[in-house]
């Protein structure tokens, strides 16, 4: 439904640097012109406060990526900025080569999903999606197909005489996508569309939306602190803290290769060990750090940096009897004292304590070794599971 090739970069904007400046290289060049959407050097102030601060972000045609963050980090603005709800303070912003930064939103060929549907009351579903093909004066013949095929798309072809009160909260998002995308826009923006649904509804509105971003094609941008609805819905992943982007990949890469600990401890669950760099020692390409009498071996190195930390997820972590000893140096082990117990029907969650007080998350399966809450135990994993990071003393030792 949507056209994916990209224009050649024009004129730039009132208030925007010509892209053939001097100061931006051919690669640079090429980059803007093949991308589906361009953030570079963006920041956002108000004020003297920048909510975002020199953003560098590429999304490439067709892809789906996500901002995700907690709130206040920066990735609501940003998705304003892209829809021209919010002005770019500094920096290059385009679309498809096009800069749009000074555009207004009318004109920058995106369609728009809001967390409260935002439907029009006193129509029907049929006359919602129909309006934005109304505003641009098209014939009543491609209208009727389109808004048809819209609401086949979606799954509503049977609603489309009923009025937004008589549909279930799945049902009005999903009205909401297809007015979205009934012009074919080659950019749809999504502002925490299932943040309101349940559980069930939203995971199952995330496949839904994952099917019709394959069918359409167009250059998806999600915004979610949601970490697991990121990771099923995404190509890749941009995330964000403090109005700056940490990391930009794929589930896989950000949840397995964090390069902060800051996005280790952000998307997903994890257990955090810390020691100074002091007591690291470094041989055949893995740092041993010493954790009070014990000693932890993660692969790669970290230098220049004052103190260090070990992040390991829960899933790759098991409890062990008291006295149990490691049977290669291949394997971690620590003293614990298990804190809570907590049934989950796939396994077992246990939340552990550390000689120092340091909280530790461990997921086991039903047939592994049970414990109680006071139990004493031995927390394992394989060295190659911890990721060795700089430890900047964000927040607390426990982390999810």
């Amino acid at each position: 439904m949507t056209e994916t090739g990209a224009q050649s970069v024009g004129a730039a904007e009132p208030g925007e640097r010509d892209l053939r400046d001097a100061s931006l290289d051919t690669r640079t060049l090429r980059q803007i012109n093949e991308a589906g959407i361009s953030l570079k050097g963006v920041t956002k102030r108000y004020g003297d406060k920048a909510v975002v601060d020199d953003i560098d972000l590429v999304i490439e045609p067709g892809e789906f990526m996500t901002l995700l963050g907690p709130s206040g980090s920066g990735k609501t603005t940003t998705l304003n900025m892209i829809a021209g709800f919010a002005d770019v303070t500094e920096g290059l912003l385009h679309i498809y080569g096009k800069p749009v930064a000074k555009l207004p939103a009318h004109k920058r060929d995106i369609g728009m999903v809001f967390q409260n549907y935002a439907l029009f009351p006193h129509m029907t579903v049929e006359e919602n999606v129909a309006y934005p093909l109304q505003r641009r004066k098209m014939p009543k013949a491609e209208q009727k197909k389109r808004i048809a095929e819209s609401l086949q798309m979606v799954r509503l072809a049977e609603y489309g005489g009923r009025y937004p009160a008589e549909l279930s909260g799945g049902q009005q998002q999903r009205a909401a996508l297809a007015r979205a995308l009934v012009y074919n826009p080659r950019v749809l923006l999504m502002d925490e569309p299932l943040g309101a649904l349940d559980k069930k509804l939203r995971e199952w509105l995330q496949l839904e939306i994952k099917r019709i971003h394959q069918e359409v094609g167009s250059t998806f941008v999600y915004v979610t602190h949601d970490q697991e609805e990121a990771l099923s819905l995404s190509d890749r992943i941009a995330v964000f803290n403090n109005g700056k982007i940490e990391q930009v990949g794929t589930g896989v890469e950000l949840y397995e290769h964090p390069d902060t600990l800051f996005v280790g401890r952000f998307l997903g669950e994890s257990s955090v060990l810390r020691a100074p760099s002091s007591t690291a020692t470094v041989r055949d390409g893995n740092t041993t750090l010493a954790v009070g009498d014990d000693h932890v071996t993660v692969p790669g190195e970290r230098r220049g940096v004052e103190s260090l930390a070990v992040l390991v997820r829960p899933e790759n972590l098991s409890l062990e009897l008291p006295g149990y000893v490691p049977v290669s140096s291949s394997e971690n082990a620590l003293p614990v004292t298990v804190k809570t117990a907590t049934y989950l029907g796939v396994g077992w969650r246990y939340d552990v304590v550390l000689f120092d007080g340091t909280s530790g998350i461990v997921r086991t399966p039903n047939d592994a070794t049970r414990f109680g809450p006071g139990d004493q135990a031995v927390v394992t994993w394989d060295v190659r599971h911890g990721v060795l990071l700089e430890d900047l003393g964000e927040g607390d030792e426990s982390t999810t």
